[in-house]
């Protein structure tokens, strides 16, 4: 334990957990991250409505969800004697890129429908923020160790209700559109978590401030959003293009539109997001990236070069070019007819069958356009 703090302690200048949460929440700041709050580790608030959600199905094919439900309700089955959780958040809020031969989706949230695809801000940067995120939480949970304390920190792939303690350290509330928000930054935030033995004074939980506002529930392209603060995930389109594995229901492929990563009109309509600014996060800033019909030539290692650190890594070539095909069956012409028809011979069958589709999709649509 740092001997100054002790000397703190005994001399009865201030209790020693206010000086440790002042210290932690000082070294948050210094490596980056925009908002910090200290809660206890009791069980999540929204502990009950998180099985209720799971009970109805709701997370569909996101078994990990269901997996380890007591680690979620419970930061004790995380870190024994768990007391309190350090619950960070970063600002990924960038200004989009103009792709050569298309026209991008504004930051303001107006959109036209392009040839380059349309993918969640969150993943248009050049590093997926669970490694930018775990190096910092990494760094910060050793500088809880270095004052005495046991620490275990965890981004959203860990077993943490993290959106419900965000708003019992204060950070943020959840929406009705189900994420965090802040109301000095909007609602383009990543959340971490770090669980500590050390007894730190409790922030006071923020409220909630959505008021009789439906913006997010209106924006949702596909109804996803059944009721205020209630997602049934297996209509959403991040689920839909991201966590779904195999094919995406042919009643479902017409309203994904252009989007080929993820889903961000829910969050662009949030009024708060007026407050906020742009990240300053290099990492974090959106490259440019080829047109749609160039990917459907892209084959596993060309894929892995352009996006192995990157979150659309994950849904591996398959899902992405799958992806591909429905955005070009929604939103392409003739001239996506040739790289199609290739696409209809890919290895991948889940290729091959989104591409059959938008072949379809393109046809149809010339058949009904009407004569000049």
């Amino acid at each position: 334990m740092n001997t100054a703090l002790i000397g703190i302690k005994r001399h009865g200048k201030m209790p020693l957990g206010p000086v440790l949460a002042l210290q932690i929440k000082r070294q948050a700041r210094e490596l980056g991250f925009d908002l910090v709050g200290i809660t206890t580790a009791n069980p999540p608030l929204h502990a009950d409505q998180y099985q209720q959600w799971l009970a109805n199905g709701c997370h569909g094919e996101m078994d990990y969800l269901a997996r380890n439900v007591d680690k979620r309700i419970a930061p004790q089955k995380i870190l024994p004697d768990a007391r309190s959780i350090v619950v960070v958040g970063m600002n990924y809020n960038v200004e989009a890129v103009v792709p050569s031969g298309g026209v991008a989706h504004s930051a303001a949230g107006t959109a036209a429908t392009t040839p380059a695809g349309r993918i969640a801000r969150y993943a248009r940067g050049t590093r997926d923020y669970h490694d930018l995120l775990g190096d910092k939480l990494q760094q910060l949970s050793a500088s809880i160790e270095a004052l005495g304390g046991q620490a275990k920190w965890c981004v959203d792939t860990g077993h943490v209700l993290e959106r419900s303690f965000a708003q019992q350290a204060g950070i943020g509330f959840i929406g009705k559109h189900t994420n965090l928000i802040n109301r000095s930054l909007g609602n383009w935030l990543f959340l971490g978590e770090v669980l500590t033995n050390l007894e730190l004074p409790a922030d006071p939980p923020e409220c909630l401030h959505c008021g009789t506002c439906r913006r997010c529930l209106d924006a949702c392209p596909t109804g996803a959003l059944v009721a205020p603060y209630q997602l049934d995930a297996r209509r959403c389109v991040s689920y839909l293009t991201i966590e779904l594995k195999g094919s995406i229901p042919v009643e479902l492929r017409s309203v994904i539109g252009d989007r080929v990563f993820g889903c961000d009109d829910c969050l662009e309509v949030c009024p708060w997001n007026r407050f906020a600014r742009q990240s300053s996060v290099r990492e974090f800033c959106r490259r440019e990236l080829p047109l749609l019909v160039e990917f459907l030539s892209w084959d596993e290692t060309k894929f892995h070069e352009f996006f192995h650190d990157t979150p659309i890594h994950r849904i591996k070539r398959r899902g992405f070019l799958r992806n591909v095909c429905v955005a070009l069956g929604n939103t392409g012409d003739a001239s996506a007819l040739p790289a199609l028809e290739s696409a209809r011979l890919d290895p991948e069958p889940l290729v091959r069958e989104h591409a059959s589709w938008a072949v379809e999709q393109i046809h149809n649509r010339q058949e009904n356009r009407p004569l000049c």
